[in-house]
């Protein structure tokens, strides 16, 4: 068996943006890899014959769109070092293509009912040659850069000639977790946030031919999907916090109805068929599952194993082609037709075959009067010996670990650690009441919640040594990493990404700040005390560990002064401590980074742990680690 490093990610092929046709002849999706040498990620285009078992490929390009009648596809490549956007019209029966335009970027594209027009969801920014100016906030979005005035635009194109047929400017910026505009019928839909809160509140609005009507006014839900006569949203009417669950609805003909919030766990996706049965994802105790629901509410499940369907879509008749991901496995595509579902890829599997995959092993345990779910990966470990620990924290904190492929986790339990992980309070995945309980109580019970998950893992592996453990994570993960190492000495050693460190900056400096940390530690952040109580940096005294603090200087989310001002306080106060700053990449520069900037950072998580829990080493030699 072949073991893990911090290349081995760029073996594996990734996939992603399913579109399948509508009469569910023909499904096509986007495959990725990463291609170390040339620094850049390498797309192509796959479209599967369903009926005649054939491929055809497009490469170079992304965001498949099929058309209605299934003899053309839409997409999009990056030029200019991704400073540009070209739309492209292929022909899906001789594979020729041409450019149809080009953008600064382009959001979403999609074909209306008739098969020729396009909707192309796009924007326009000030771009003054010197400044930035905005009179609206936030001033920066992650991975989108300063807003500088930016709002949403709506190109309706002849897909035949390439013009503009229609152009609607609407007085938003496109917040990424959502499509800003889709089909309806002839019509479109699109959904526009409220500046008070743009991620709690909305309206929904019909737009034809140079009218504009107001469908739903101030509501907790977004615009996701349609078929000729109907609109799926999802959230719920009206929400008191942001972290409640969403749940999908149906709205024709201006009544609203529910669907989904009988189900109690979170929905994360959803889609109609022609005759408005509804399929989605629900995410559940550490699986992402894929059901259907007809017209009578009868919920069939799709995908119910433990498992993870990352992406997927359905035809006019219900044929529902996803991509599915387990703990030892990245995403495959399957279909689903008729109960019946079928594998139509194996991209990695034997790359997968030749490396030494270790499964999970899941347990039970009871925290604070709560039952959680926990997971670990036991590494090779001989007899009366022991091994040392990682802990990792998820994001969030209204994220959830369990059954999808985590290269980190191979990666390390390869080099011989125990790998923990556990869904606290405030996970995602439980009941909506579960996933409150952390609000305003961040680093209290949910810290709790980890040290009880790792109590009950070491008497399940009387062969993990608790004398070495350490902890890392990202984003929430990183500020429970941050806030562990100054509350407990059981940690050795500690490896904090993205994280946070002081709420009040955060509440200032982060695009989402203003809305999320005053929910997440509470209103009034100059007055209220939790953003000093909540905050690692005012027990920065306390940290015994060693700890290196990795962050992006394209973070928005959690920007840079985080890892900074902890940084400077454990060195001004003659703690072990070190930041490595990564020049490019947004929040999830783990996933989003370029594949030299991903092998650098799993070469740091590496060496950093190996010095501190194997070797026992003083100082970490940079020079060293990025040599080797």
């Amino acid at each position: 068996m072949g073991s893990w490093d911090d290349k081995t990610f760029t073996r594996l092929t990734y996939l992603s943006d399913v579109n399948i046709s509508k009469d569910g002849r023909l499904v096509a999706y986007t495959a990725t890899r990463a291609n170390v040498e040339k620094d850049r990620y390498d797309t192509t285009i796959v479209i599967h014959s369903l009926t005649e078992g054939g491929r055809m490929f497009i490469d170079g390009a992304s965001m498949p769109r099929i058309s209605p009648d299934g003899t053309k596809l839409l997409s999009v490549k990056l030029v200019e070092e991704g400073k540009k956007s070209v739309l492209m019209l292929h022909d899906l029966r001789s594979m020729s293509g041409h450019k149809l335009r080009e953008y600064d970027a382009i959001i979403d594209i999609s074909w209306a009912p008739d098969g020729r027009r396009v909707l192309v969801t796009t924007y326009k920014r000030r771009k003054d040659e010197h400044l930035f100016f905005e009179e609206r906030v936030p001033a920066w979005f992650d991975s989108r850069g300063f807003i500088d005035g930016e709002n949403v635009v709506l190109d309706i194109l002849d897909s035949e000639s390439g013009e503009v047929i229609d152009k609607v400017e609407l007085k938003f910026f496109a917040i990424p977790y959502f499509k800003p505009a889709l089909w309806l019928g002839d019509k479109i839909a699109y959904t526009v946030p409220k500046r008070e809160n743009p991620f709690k509140f909305a309206d929904i609005y019909l737009y034809d031919e140079g009218n504009h009507e107001k469908i739903l006014e101030n509501v907790s839900m977004v615009a996701i999907h349609a078929n000729q006569k109907q609109l799926l949203l999802l959230g719920k009417e009206k929400k008191e916090k942001m972290s409640e669950h969403d749940y999908l609805h149906i709205w024709e003909g201006g009544e609203l109805r529910p669907l989904t919030q009988d189900l109690i766990y979170d929905n994360r996706a959803g889609k109609l068929d022609a005759e408005g049965n509804v399929y989605f994802t629900i995410a559940r105790e550490g699986k992402v599952t894929l059901h259907r629901m007809d017209g009578d509410g009868n919920v069939e499940p799709i995908v119910s194993e433990d498992a993870w369907v990352s992406s997927f879509d359905v035809s006019d008749d219900g044929t529902t082609a996803f991509l599915k991901e387990t703990p030892t496995s990245p995403a495959e595509l399957y279909v689903w037709r008729g109960g019946e579902t079928v594998k139509v890829t194996d991209y990695n599997g034997p790359v997968i075959k030749s490396l030494n995959v270790r499964n999970p092993k899941h347990f039970r345990f009871e925290s604070l009067g709560l039952k959680m779910d926990g997971w670990y990966i036991k590494p090779d470990v001989r007899d009366g010996e022991k091994a040392p620990v990682i802990v990792f924290v998820h994001g969030g904190p209204k994220g959830m670990y369990g059954y999808y492929f985590k290269y980190e986790f191979q990666l390390l339990s390869d080099r011989g650690y125990y790998i923990v992980y556990v869904n606290p309070r405030g996970s995602d995945g439980y009941e909506e009441e579960f996933a409150l309980k952390v609000i305003e109580r961040v680093g209290l019970e949910d810290f709790q919640d980890i040290l009880n998950g790792l109590e009950k893992f070491f008497e399940l592996e009387p062969q993990a040594d608790r004398e070495r453990v350490g902890i890392t994570g990202i984003s929430y993960g990183g500020f429970m990493t941050n806030w562990a190492l100054t509350q407990s000495e059981l940690f050795k050693a500690g490896v904090s990404e993205n994280g946070i460190s002081y709420w009040l900056t955060s509440y200032a400096f982060s695009d989402i700040g203003l809305w999320f940390d005053r929910e997440i530690i509470g209103d009034d952040p100059l007055h209220n005390e939790n953003y000093r109580k909540l905050s690692p940096i005012f027990y920065v005294d306390r940290v015994k560990a060693p700890i290196l603090l990795i962050h992006s200087l394209e973070d928005y989310r959690c920007p840079l002064d985080q890892s900074l001002m902890f940084y400077h306080l454990l060195r001004d106060l003659g703690k072990e401590a070190y930041i490595a700053i990564f020049k490019k990449g947004p929040h999830g520069h783990s996933l989003r980074g370029s594949p030299k900037h991903r092998a650098k950072r799993y070469r740091l998580l590496i060496e950093f742990f190996e010095r501190k829990l194997k070797k026992y080493e003083e100082g970490f030699d940079i020079d060293q680690v990025l040599k080797d």
